[in-house]
């Protein structure tokens, strides 16, 4: 009997985002949660994206706009480009879709770093592409001279997660430009940037100003991360025209609701709130990787809103030990089978954080297994 999907849907297991707190108090029975799995905003969206949700309310029968032009236009003024030059999605993993189906078949082949950003590997495994999962160094630092080793005369996209995640790593401005400049020109580069705005490193630059370098670059962004909109999802590419036009054919028409629209115009309006997030999650990142450093974990340097901690335990198994205690982080498979993602909350949240880990690092030191049992990660 013929399979009911195509073989490379059975390939694929269904993504696993961070639980939501009412899952885990439903299941756990635990009241006093403290969420830190999704990497979302310590602070919030700012509260004019409130005030612009409400005034739609009432249109909310009516389709939005199907070229999201008014955000289109405050983004290209924003970046100084040509509205010409952006395009939309119902966050940038939509378009990270979009971008493999579209420049990238059964004949082709795609290059990204492992472990890094697991919808690239989704996308490909998808569409039946042959990838290259290039390791990073000691799992998580980037390699660009590897990078470029992978890349064959079959090769179309390279995707590169900078800040990456999960890991916090980032490529710095003499090796992103090496890389764009070597990479042939037949290959798309594919600069993912959720996290840029938490870049802090001296040396950090956004693709967006080295497109020259390449003139196929796509640079995604999202509202997701800094702004604080994760639960309306909005991410966009920025690209050369040409590179738009083949996306445009392919996007599905309203793809983008209104009030995510509205609330992302609304939140890059507001530069003092989002000045706010960024300095607050880098006075905090600092603080906690100290802490943990202190308390005699490993953490790998992060340019992101979130530190990736190594544990002498099964990620699973700390996952869970922490998640009893009211701290909800987020583990990982190999090759970051003993690795937590912590992300970066508020000062309060991050306290409550580290007390567990300091629970956590005595209890290990007096035991073989951090928990009594081994559950699957929600």
């Amino acid at each position: 009997m013929p399979s009911l999907v195509p073989t490379p849907i059975t390939l694929l297991a269904p993504y696993v985002p961070g639980a939501p707190i009412e899952q885990i108090r439903r299941e756990y029975g635990i009241d006093r949660l403290v969420k830190l799995a999704s990497n979302e905003s310590a602070i919030g969206a700012s509260p004019r994206v409130a005030e612009a949700l409400a005034e739609l309310l009432a249109n909310v029968h009516l389709y939005p706009d199907p070229r999201a032009h008014d955000l289109r236009a405050a983004l290209a003024r924003h970046w100084a480009i040509e509205p010409g030059e952006l395009a939309f999605g119902n966050g940038s993993n939509e378009l990270i879709d979009l971008i493999g189906r579209v420049f990238a078949a059964a004949e082709d082949h795609v290059v990204f770093g492992e472990p890094s950003f697991l919808c690239y590997r989704i996308a490909c495994v998808a569409g039946g592409i042959p990838f290259t999962d290039v390791p990073l160094v000691d799992d998580v630092a980037w390699d660009v001279d590897a990078l470029l080793a992978a890349v064959t005369p079959r090769t179309r996209l390279l995707f590169l997660s900078n800040p990456n995640n999960p890991t916090g790593a980032y490529v710095g401005e003499q090796a992103l430009r090496r890389l764009l400049s070597e990479l042939p020109r037949e290959v798309v580069p594919v600069l993912d940037e959720a996290y840029a705005e938490f870049a802090t490193a001296p040396d950090y630059v956004s693709g967006l100003s080295l497109r020259h370098l390449h003139p196929r670059t796509i640079v995604l962004r999202t509202f997701s991360k800094a702004y604080g909109l994760a639960g309306l999802r909005v991410g966009y590419a920025v690209a050369a025209p040409e590179m738009i036009g083949w996306l445009e054919r392919l996007r599905a028409p309203f793809n983008v609701n209104a009030l995510a629209q509205a609330g992302a115009i609304a939140a890059l309006a507001d530069t003092a709130h989002l000045a706010r997030a960024v300095a607050l999650n880098s006075q905090e990142r600092e603080r906690v990787a100290a802490r943990l450093t202190e308390l005699g974990f490993a953490v790998a340097p992060s340019q992101a809103n979130f530190v990736l901690v190594s544990v002498d335990a099964p990620s699973a198994q700390a996952y869970e030990w922490f998640l009893r205690q009211g701290v909800i982080l987020r583990a990982f498979g190999p090759p970051l089978s003993h690795h937590l993602r912590v992300s970066l909350g508020s000062p309060s949240e991050n306290d409550t954080m580290l007390e567990a880990f300091a629970t956590f690092r005595t209890r290990a030191a007096n035991a073989t297994e951090p928990a009594d049992t081994a559950r699957t990660t929600p």
